[in-house]
């Protein structure tokens, strides 16, 4: 599969919390696990269910970066902390890996937030993508 998203994780399903619109499924990447907030019908037609492989993809530009902040206190569902890897700043926008639980985290935030955060390599950032914008897709 190929894919414009940044962000394309393999993981194992290992829980689907069912709504009357929306499921809440968990996905395990690695060390981590990612929730995803996708519609019922969604998880019927791609075959959702514990225990079977999905793929996560969340495009670089849907991913917050923080420093200095209590992940506890964001209502985002997933949040990695970790250290940044790279910076690269282009003309406006900056790339911004962030490593975190065996994970490599693309952002894509403006220059001035990089500088204003203070990104570099191996100083402490979080990665924070809200399950919403999470898409899982199968094989």
């Amino acid at each position: 599969m190929k894919t414009s998203a940044r962000n394309f994780l393999t993981g194992t399903i290992t829980a689907i919390k069912t709504g009357a619109v929306n499921d809440e499924v968990v996905l395990k990447v690695g060390n981590a696990e990612i929730v995803a907030i996708v519609t019922s019908e969604s998880t019927k037609v791609l075959g959702l269910a514990a225990g079977g492989t999905a793929y996560a993809l969340i495009k670089a530009s849907s991913v917050i970066l923080m420093t200095d902040t209590a992940p506890d206190k964001i209502s985002a569902r997933n949040v990695f902390n970790g250290t940044v890897k790279s910076v690269k700043t282009g003309a406006v926008n900056a790339e911004v890996v962030v490593s975190a639980a065996g994970l490599d985290v693309t952002a894509i935030i403006t220059n001035e937030s990089a500088s204003r955060l203070d990104l570099a390599p191996g100083k402490p950032a979080s990665a924070v993508i809200k399950a919403s914008n999470v898409i899982l897709a199968v094989d």
